[in-house]
């Protein structure tokens, strides 16, 4: 990784390049000259150069020297705010370092590390290193001294290095093959991550040694001469020691230099990355909230550290799971800095990651457009592509992200995805054994890759990956899959025909799905369900009890707003919104709490904000969420209806107006059985009924299974059994086991899984005028109908073996009387 000095002195070489006339500064002319060098793929015309230079020249207003224009140090400051990536500019304008210009930081690489005193680089090196670092003022060194901790830390760390590597100890990983995390280790975004990650021994005697030795040497910055000389000290010594990836010892420095100037915003903004890189997302996100204050207050002093404060806390945000909230902060970053790809960049991936693909596409487009070989952009496009249903472009956007860096795991990976939907089995199954030459413990590479293998007709070689599968994880998926493929092989064998077993069905229509009994539930109605219940899984509000939607309610304070119609509302941001839902799932992993909001993004919100405004009211979704959360049915719709009482047109009151009821269910359908649509309840009267409605009158409009939210009866049967188990029974369709309900066919006597039953699916083999199914909730209830069936059979037979002998006996009398 380039040092500082090497940095700087590449920006001086590039701002040397183009300052033609030699007068200290780059005018417009000179500006777009560069602009366009470096961007060698894209064409500008007049107005997107024009509009670049614009931005650039108002931005950096204080480094702009009358009409000589930017200076080297606005130019340095550029990159610092992530405007462009000097090792890609200087590589793409074919440029060399000056022969003299590392001869300063070779000297010290070559060192040896035999002792601190014979170690210690010489006075001109040190000037030399010294302004280097001091080309830009938040990079830094001030005090001669500082100087002296720094070099001897880096002595020591080169000794801690020479002897963990000796014994084994010290590794280090390529994450060349993995997506950047795009924050920024430093104050500007161009100091990247490094592509090697380090591991240190940090238990043995050598480390402790190490760790006492600095602890000398934070002692001796602590007893400098003033104040901000110790800071300065240990904002260097925090600073190389992050550099080596000692991150918690580089954290003690950081706290000790925000305890030492608890207003200057660099010890906070760098703790926070220390912490994140730590997996302490939320203490990282308090740090960097410390920064954004810190920086607002000395104003335009820190003015230019603001994206990249915005950025970094948008992606600790992000590592709480709180994607809409990041979406806010990296929006701040892009609008402070235009230039900022990395924002758009993550921008782009946090709006995919809330469903929001077209934004989404728009933002990664305008990344790219600033650096066309950042791969990780390509990659999220793609994706956001394939979500929008183009995925022709999404094809050659993956490709060419895997083209700029051939072994990134996620391009190759969602790629494999996208073949899968496509039904191009085998060359998805190539792209997941990619995956896995990158990645061997690829679990869900190796899954996919045997299902792709299934689809393109390869059994054998499908039961081997899930073999090798199965050696990773012992997920209970993995076992349902291969007794899945055991199924398919036997009705292979038996059939002798047909793609592994796979499309032997035909679609009945509706009509011809008859039912025994009142307790087997409706085809339609099971298939809207199913969906409901999907649903509650992925967010996991059948967890969440109802009873806390009451409790946030109760305790929540929401200033009352008025919607364009005039009606008062408590309404609240989408970010808000997400904080929110998380103390309600705060049982959630960020990464499954991320999925929760993006279908809760994708079902509910983008229903309950028609218009984009990015406000909810408040009420109206609580009530939307009471019906699909924990807790008995009678309470659910209780909340509801309260929910619907606590906003302002009903608060006080112990009815809620018809028209809000009505509006209601409409919404809840809408939402939740969405294939039903809305236009069948719009000819319910009461729009513009002024009546009021009792809890009880709500509930017979809730129940209603036309005109309400019936469906619930059908999604509580779920609740309460999708996760029975009718032993080794197999649909007769998907030959997966049956799992929830069994529907039994009465006259053919075979068995459908929920799913294939809610989707008309039947075997080819048993084709009949129509269907009649009885539902079973559990092998138990199968084995009590067979048995009172049994013993019906067997009373018939009785009484008819009674009819019978009776019939003889009274012969026999007859034969007899007549013989006397």
């Amino acid at each position: 990784m380039a040092t500082r000095g090497s940095r700087s002195e590449k920006v001086k070489r590039i701002f040397q390049q183009f300052d033609n006339n030699r007068d200290g500064g780059l005018n417009r002319d000179e500006m777009a000259a560069l602009v366009v060098a470096v961007n060698p793929r894209v064409k500008f015309s007049d107005e997107q150069i024009n509009a670049i230079l614009d931005e650039v020249f108002r931005t950096y207003g204080e480094f702009i020297d009358g009409e000589k224009g930017l200076t080297y140090d606005g130019l340095l400051r550029t990159y610092d705010d992530g405007a462009g990536d000097v090792d890609r500019d200087f590589d793409a304008l074919g440029l060399e370092l000056y022969p003299d210009e590392n001869k300063g930081a070779s000297i010290v690489s070559e060192a040896s590390s035999s002792s601190i005193a014979e170690e210690r680089i010489t006075e001109s090196q040190r000037k030399q290193r010294t302004t280097a670092w001091a080309g830009s003022p938040h990079h830094e060194i001030v005090f001669d001294d500082t100087w002296k901790l720094v070099d001897e830390l880096e002595i020591l760390l080169k000794r801690l290095q020479a002897k963990q590597a000796k014994t084994g100890k010290f590794k280090s990983d390529n994450f060349d093959a993995y997506s950047d995390a795009g924050w920024s280790r430093e104050l500007g975004p161009s100091a990247e991550l490094s592509e090697k990650r380090v591991y240190w021994e940090e238990t043995g005697p050598d480390y402790g040694i190490f760790v006492k030795e600095l602890g000398a040497l934070r002692s001796r910055a602590d007893g400098a001469r003033s104040r901000e000389e110790a800071f300065d000290g240990q904002m260097a010594i925090g600073r190389v020691l992050y550099e080596h990836q000692l991150f918690k010892e580089a954290l003690i420095s950081f706290k000790r230099s925000c305890e030492l100037q608890p207003m200057d915003v660099r010890p906070h903004f760098r703790a926070g990355n220390c912490l994140y890189v730590l997996g302490k997302y939320k203490e990282a996100k308090e740090e960097f909230l410390l920064a954004l204050e810190a920086a607002e207050a000395g104003g335009n002093q820190w003015g230019y550290l603001l994206p990249q404060i915005y950025v970094n806390l948008g992606i600790a945000l992000e590592g709480e799971g709180m994607v809409l909230n990041a979406c806010e902060y990296y929006r701040e970053a892009a609008i402070l800095c235009p230039t900022h790809f990395r924002a758009l960049k993550l921008l782009g991936s946090a709006l995919f990651g809330v469903g929001e693909y077209r934004a989404a596409a728009k933002a990664l487009e305008e990344a790219i457009f600033m650096k066309p070989d950042y791969a990780d952009a390509h990659c999220d496009l793609g994706s956001a592509l394939h979500a929008l249903g183009e995925d022709e472009r999404a094809i050659e956007v993956f490709q060419k992200a895997i083209d700029l860096k051939p072994g990134h795991v996620d391009a190759l990976y969602n790629l494999g995805g996208l073949y899968m939907d496509l039904g191009r089995f085998q060359r998805a199954s190539e792209m997941y054994t990619r995956v896995l030459a990158v990645w061997p413990n690829h679990w869900r590479a190796q899954l996919n890759k045997a299902v792709s293998l299934l689809g393109a007709g390869e059994t054998e070689e499908a039961k081997k990956a899930l073999k090798e599968a199965l050696k990773m994880t012992n997920r209970v998926e993995l076992h349902d899959a291969i007794y899945h493929l055991k199924q398919l092989q036997k009705k292979k064998v038996k059939s002798k025909g047909g793609a592994n077993g796979e499309g032997a069905f035909v679609i009945v229509e509706p009509s011809k799905f008859k039912t025994v009994g009142e307790k087997t539930t409706l085809r339609q109605d099971l298939g809207s369900a199913i969906q409901i219940r999907a649903f509650q899984r992925i967010t996991r509000l059948s967890r969440c009890n109802v009873d806390l939607l009451k409790k946030e309610m109760n305790e929540i304070d929401v200033p009352v707003s008025y919607s364009g119609g005039g009606g008062p509302q408590k309404s609240i941001r989408k970010p808000n919104l997400e904080g929110i839902l998380r103390r309600l799932l705060r049982f959630l992993k960020p990464e499954t709490f991320q999925g929760a909001v993006k279908a809760i993004n994708e079902s509910i919100l983008s229903v309950l904000d028609e218009t984009g405004s990015g406000r909810v009211d408040l009420g109206i979704f609580y009530a939307v969420l009471a019906p699909i959360c924990n807790g008995p049915p009678n309470k659910r719709k209780r909340i509801a209806f309260d929910a619907l009482l606590w906003r302002p047109v009903n608060e006080g009151s112990s009815q809620i107006r018809k028209v809000d009821a009505v509006q209601y269910i409409k919404l809840l359908r809408a939402i939740y059985v969405p294939s039903h649509g809305i236009s069948e309840i719009l000819e319910v009267h009461g729009e513009t009924d002024s009546s009021m409605v009792s809890f009880n009158e709500f509930l017979t409009m809730f129940d209603d299974p036309d005109w309400g939210f019936g469906i619930m009866s059908t999604l509580l049967k779920l609740e309460n059994g999708d996760r029975n188990r009718h032993g080794r029974r197999v649909c007769a369709v998907c030959r997966y086991p049956v799992i929830g309900s069994r529907f039994r066919e009465v006259k053919s006597h075979f068995s459908l899984c929920n799913q294939c039953y809610s989707e008309g699916k039947v075997p080819p083999s048993f084709k009949q005028d129509e269907y009649k199914f009885k539902e079973y909730g559990s092998e138990a209830e199968a084995m009590k109908d067979k048995c009172m069936h049994t013993m019906g059979f067997q009373y018939l037979g009785l009484f008819y073996s009674v009819c019978l002998v009776t019939r003889i006996v009274g012969s026999l009398q007859v034969v007899k009387v007549g013989t006397m």
